[in-house]
């Protein structure tokens, strides 16, 4: 019995043992897998710790050299605005909205912000914005040019409304006339040469913004037309009444109306205008109304050249906006 009972002892402490090794490899794999965890996840973070230190003095490498040598670089002090306008605004104006000076690094320059801020202003159509290297800024301005008027009554802070000019450009652009202060050539706030506009809603018309009434973008359309038609130069409109939406009504300086077809070929009617007028000039007469938005037997009233007072003196237009037709 104490055989057996020995027997079955070293069977159970072998058994034993077996499993004490068992646990023992797989203990001694847990602590290698861990150590070699261990070592791969340091490894990984001096990687990433290295490779953010080089970026770091990299960028700062980078921030120094362009300090050094472009935005704190004495070379590229500007010494020269150029600054050209093909209207009548002032360098000093167009400067003061850039906000540019004499003295500033070139590269510092926001050439985008700078473009940005002159467009902003009404008055102004397009902008090229460019650094001639190493101290010269160029810009170069084109303005609008307008091309009509609107009235606008506006409440005084005393009481009552005060008239207040709006101009409009041949794309319907809304702008305020430029103050004293803004032009060099005082002609150039001289307006008496725009045609008036009437029967605009007060609604369409937002600074900086285009007109979308079509009567207004037709009546337009019509006065750039006219300047480039052969009547231009035997009569001028003074106004347009756009507030009948299939017809604009055209008043000369010898209180002539031309009735229009406001979107109807522009060209064709003002021939038919001219075929009148150098009928009723042979006979001596003047058009009191003739209607060109039909294509015959043109509705028309003449009186005699010598019961209309003389025209006037047709307005010139200013210099800074004769470079162009809208």
């Amino acid at each position: 019995m104490f055989k057996q009972f020995r027997r079955i002892f070293r069977v159970g402490n072998r058994r034993l043992n077996r499993e004490n090794a068992n646990v023992l490899r797989v203990r001694l794999r847990t602590d290698e897998l861990r150590r070699a965890r261990t070592r791969f996840a340091a490894q990984v973070l001096t990687v990433l710790f290295s490779g953010a230190a080089l970026l770091f003095i990299g960028w700062r490498g980078v921030d120094w050299a362009v300090k050094e040598f472009v935005t704190e670089n004495p070379a590229f002090i500007t010494k020269t605005i150029d600054l050209q306008t093909d209207g009548a605004l002032t360098a000093e104006a167009l400067r003061r909205w850039a906000g540019v000076h004499i003295g500033e690094n070139l590269m510092r320059f926001d050439l985008t912000r700078i473009k940005r801020d002159l467009e902003l202003v009404p008055l102004i159509q397009s902008v090229a914005v460019e650094r001639a290297l190493p101290d010269t800024l160029r810009i170069r301005v084109t303005e609008r040019v307008p091309m009509a008027q609107v009235p606008v009554l506006r409440p005084r802070a005393g009481g009552g409304y005060t008239p207040v000019l709006h101009l409009l450009d041949a794309t319907g652009h809304v702008m305020l006339p430029p103050d004293r202060t803004m032009v060099a050539d005082p002609k150039s706030l001289q307006l008496d040469w725009l045609t008036e506009l009437r029967g605009v809603n007060d609604v369409d018309l937002r600074l900086g913004r285009p007109v979308e009434s079509t009567q207004v973008r037709a009546a337009l359309k019509l006065l750039a037309h006219f300047e480039r038609s052969g009547m231009f130069s035997r009569a001028d409109i003074r106004r347009v009444d756009v507030s009948n939406a299939e017809v604009l009504i055209a008043t000369t300086s010898t209180g002539s109306e031309i009735t229009f077809a406001a979107h109807k070929d522009f060209d064709t009617q003002l021939r038919r205008w001219r075929a009148v007028l150098d009928v009723a000039t042979q006979q001596g007469k003047v058009i009191a109304t003739l209607d060109v938005s039909i294509a015959q037997n043109l509705p028309a009233r003449w009186v005699e050249a010598a019961s209309v007072p003389a025209a006037p003196t047709k307005p010139v237009k200013p210099a800074p906006y004769r470079r162009k037709n809208a």
